[in-house]
This record gives C-alpha cells, sequence and structure tokens, in this order.
C-alpha cells in the first residue's frame, strides 16, 4: 500500500524543515509555510510504524473546507491547496497554547469527572453528569502545547496569563474565536447528522500583529463526534455513543497492551487491519465533509507533491 510517511523536499527558498507528529512543515524564506500532511499515524503521542492510505489527504482536505466555511469569522493562515495532501498559509508565531473546547462531558473530561475531579483548568463542572452528557455551556479548558514529543498539559486561564504565557489582550480574541469556531463546527455538524462533542484549535500571529487560526481544524483527529440520531436513547439506556474519531484506534491499541507507556511496543498492524483504518478515515471524511471522497493518485505520492509545490512556488 503506497503511503508518505516521511519527506525531505528541497524547494524553491527553502529555509528549514520541521518533522511534526503527522505534519511537515517547510519554511519558504520566512514568509510561507508549506504543510505537508503524511499518512502518519499518531495515537497517545506515539507515531505508529505504518503509514494509513489516504489518511494524509483527508486530514488536509477537511482542514481545508472547515478553513474556508469559517473564514467569515475568524481569519486563518490558508493561501493554497495545491495538492491534496499540501497546505500553503503564512508563517505565523504561533501561541504556544492549545484551545480546548468541550460541548459533553468525554474523553479526558470524562476521566477527570469520573476521578471525583469538578475542576479542569481552573473551570468548575457541575455537578450531577454522567459521561457523553452535554455541558450546560461549553467550557474552555487549555493545554500547553509541549515540545519533542512530551505530553500537552493541562493549564487554566489564569496560569497562562499569569506566567506570561499569552497577554490578556491576546488571550480574550483567542477565547472570542474558540467559542465563534465551535458555534460554528456544531452548526456544520447538526446539518450531517452529527454533534461536534470537543476539539482544539491553534492560533498564531502574523507578521503584521493579526491573530489567526493554523494548523488543523474539525478533523476527526483534532475532534471528537457523536452521532447525533440515537444520542439520546443511548445516554437514557447507559450505552456508548457512537463516534466519529480516531478513539476506534485508541481503542484497538488499548486491547492489544498498548497506550503509550514506558516499556510497552507498539502493536503490529496487519495489512488487513490498516486497510479497515483507511476506510474508517474515509467514513469520517464523507460524514464531517458531506460528500464523496475523491482518492488522490497515490502511484508516486512524493514526485506528486514536489512538482505541485513547485509549480505553485515558481508561478506565484
Amino acid at each position: 500500500m503506497n503511503t508518505i510517511t516521511t519527506t525531505n523536499f528541497n524547494f524553491p527558498n527553502q529555509k528549514s524543515i520541521y518533522h511534526g507528529k503527522v505534519r511537515e512543515v517547510y519554511n519558504i524564506n520566512d514568509e510561507l509555510l508549506v504543510m505537508v500532511a503524511t499518512d502518519r499515524l499518531s495515537a497517545f503521542d506515539v507515531v505508529m510504524s505504518k503509514g494509513i492510505p489516504y489518511k494524509g489527504q483527508i486530514l488536509n482536505q477537511i482542514a481545508t473546507k472547515f478553513m474556508e466555511l469559517t473564514q467569515d469569522i475568524v481569519p486563518n493562515w490558508l493561501i493554497a491547496t495545491p495538492d491534496p495532501n499540501v497546505a500553503i498559509g503564512h508563517l505565523c508565531d504561533p501561541f504556544k497554547v492549545e484551545m480546548v473546547i468541550r460541548g459533553y462531558v468525554s474523553g479526558h473530561a470524562a476521566r477527570e469527572y469520573a476521578a471525583g475531579k469538578r475542576m479542569l483548568c481552573g473551570v468548575t463542572m457541575p455537578e450531577g453528569l454522567k459521561e457523553n452528557d452535554q455541558f450546560p455551556t461549553p467550557i474552555i479548558t487549555p493545554s500547553t502545547k509541549a515540545d519533542n514529543g512530551e505530553h500537552d498539559e493541562d493549564i487554566s486561564r489564569e496560569d497562562i496569563l499569569s506566567k506570561g504565557i499569552v497577554s490578556e489582550e491576546d488571550y480574550l480574541v483567542l477565547e472570542k474565536y474558540t467559542r465563534a469556531l465551535f458555534q460554528r463546527g456544531t452548526e456544520i455538524a447538526a446539518s450531517r447528522g452529527l454533534i461536534l462533542v470537543d476539539t482544539k484549535y491553534e492560533f498564531g500571529k502574523t507578521k503584521d500583529g493579526k491573530i489567526v487560526l493554523i494548523d488543523e481544524i474539525h478533523t476527526p483527529d483534532s475532534s471528537r463526534y457523536f452521532y447525533a440520531n440515537g444520542y439520546q436513547e443511548r445516554q437514557n439506556n447507559g450505552e456508548e455513543q457512537k463516534q466519529l474519531s480516531k478513539e476506534f484506534v485508541r481503542r484497538w491499541l488499548i486491547e492489544n497492551g498498548f497506550q503509550g507507556k514506558e516499556g510497552q511496543a507498539i502493536p503490529n498492524m496487519s495489512d488487513e487491519y490498516i486497510q479497515t483504518v483507511s476506510d474508517r478515515y474515509i467514513e469520517l471524511f464523507e460524514n464531517i465533509i458531506g460528500e464523496k471522497f475523491i482518492k488522490a493518485d497515490i502511484s508516486d505520492i512524493n514526485s506528486r507533491i514536489e512538482k505541485n509545490v513547485v509549480d505553485y512556488l515558481t508561478k506565484n
């Protein structure tokens, strides 16, 4: 199965390259960023040994679509998408926090709640809720943006401001944009028969000081979705929710004895299992976007990307 798991391009006016868990980011003349979405699969802050066909294309195209659908309410970094796996945009100075917003008691919030905690990132969670119940209003629970593969950590608004990680003036903008994006994402999800449960956004500043949305938005890697149909019935019966997210991969890994802890070996993913993961990501795309997924030519992904990016950079 052809996948793209690593890149080492040398684009015109390239100054540096940053290898993230899934994306590889090329600095072009300290003005543009070329962001390549690879097919790498990350879970528990660990990158799996094999790529997932079409995953990078799926993530890139979902993020691109939602950038377009939200640019009227929040400015973003994106300029062009010359290739199915590539986004090109303004070089920004990223804020060192991720803005996590939660509409429901799910995932990390549910685990904290079950442990008896009623405060998450300085925000009080009401009594009497059970896993996957809706919060009265969405809560913002930021995390620090980890470097070098370390785990992101919860942080309160108060600590962000007291430590000078973000100025109060800028943080108010981040909060405002986070709520506006989540509201728009909630409305779009509802139109597709989905519930946007929680998500995270990253922001940066352009050279002229404008705060913009960067990285990805409303993808299954950064967000959790439930199917709206039957949600309340499942809650009433104490059943698990049907969800669209990367959670199915995490559960498979847990069942096979891996949670990213020291000494644990990553279980082998057979070609058959990898194909099922690829199929699930395509299902996610089609449900979240509401369009048929069109597979790109993957016979020689690296050459395709290189040609498309070089053509764009030389013509612009």
